[in-house]
């Protein structure tokens, strides 16, 4: 097969379409022919040599992907070669074949086609373990997201109004911004031009924002906090603003707040699984019944995969790139 390979760590340009020898699946493993992958940024960290892989897993980037089953490997039960669907990986989504975990594959949501389909299981996984499985975002309360018109951005926005929340985002720009609201957010913040601090605490008659999703890290951890409700909870997934920060214990006790970092990459193949069912039980019908969509900036052949990487990092898209076969 081929996929894209990193020969050495560098810019775009170090991402390479070269023939690979063939993945074969393993115990409780299904083996996909590839129709697409999605471009996330651990993808560009793995490039330039910040992400390495875990141990044993697929050395091309590659964090979801959709197609169709062409192989089933010993112990899986519930799916058959020629099944169309989308998966959660460790890794090898930016290849023509890749074998994943039966746990962590997804049927493709009614009113879904292939390609687009291979823009859901990262986000989705993403945003459901962490708004709603561990800071149980709930219907009345305020979501701030960073990055509203990003692929997290756009999903995160749809699911939290979906459950009844009030959604505020933060992006760069009038048509960013545009692009948030048409999706629902209800409370509009350019972080180029507004301190977001400020305008949730005057959207929320001084309360802050309930959760928060970030995916600065240490840039915005002092603000965030500041931004936080009584009771109010951060949850980072992300580190484009720094790895360390100094933070106000006094402040974050004085509201009764918390703080988690998580990552799915790492996570154990049993958690991944929970989580992928979880989003099965809760997202997929939400998908099928229109009332979230996935939002596709535009689709780049995966052996160009270094401009998919070079519009990432330009940040001037909205919503997700995908890479087709």
């Amino acid at each position: 097969m081929y996929a894209i390979t990193i020969p050495e760590p560098g810019g775009p340009e170090a991402l390479v379409w070269a023939e690979v020898p063939d993945p074969v699946p393993g115990e409780g493993e299904v083996l996909v022919d590839v129709a697409a992958s999605a471009v996330n940024r651990a993808d560009l960290l793995q490039r330039q040599g910040f992400y390495d892989p875990p141990p044993g897993s697929s050395p091309y980037p590659g964090l979801e992907c959709s197609g169709r089953i062409a192989e089933i490997g010993p112990g899986v039960s519930g799916w058959q070669v020629g099944d169309e669907v989308c998966a959660l990986l460790v890794g090898g989504g930016y290849a023509e074949k890749v074998a994943v975990p039966a746990g962590q594959l997804l049927p493709l949501p009614e009113n879904v086609d292939l390609v687009t389909a291979a823009a859901l299981p990262e986000v989705t996984s993403t945003i459901w373990s962490n708004i709603f499985m561990i800071s149980h975002l709930r219907p009345g309360e305020t979501l701030l997201v960073h990055g509203g018109a990003s692929g997290i951005g756009t999903m995160a926005i749809q699911l939290a109004k979906a459950v009844g929340a009030t959604v505020a985002v933060t992006a760069g720009g009038k048509e960013k911004l545009r692009r948030c609201a048409e999706l629902g957010a209800d409370i509009l913040i350019d972080y180029r031009e507004q301190d977001f601090v400020e305008e949730i605490r005057q959207a929320t008659d001084g309360a802050g924002a309930d959760v928060i999703l970030d995916i600065m890290g240490a840039k915005y951890l002092d603000r965030n906090v500041k931004a936080l409700a009584v009771n109010g909870r951060l949850a980072i997934i992300g580190l484009q603003g720094g790895v360390k920060g100094e933070l106000n214990l006094a402040a974050l006790l004085g509201k009764r707040a918390a703080i988690t970092a998580t990552s799915l990459r790492g996570r154990p193949q049993e958690e991944k699984a929970a989580i992928v069912a979880a989003v099965r039980e809760h997202v997929w019908p939400l998908i099928g019944a229109g009332r979230v969509r996935p939002v596709i900036d535009r689709t780049v052949p995966m052996s160009e995969a270094a401009e998919a990487h070079r519009v990432l990092e330009a940040s001037g898209h909205v919503g997700k790139v995908l890479l087709t076969r």
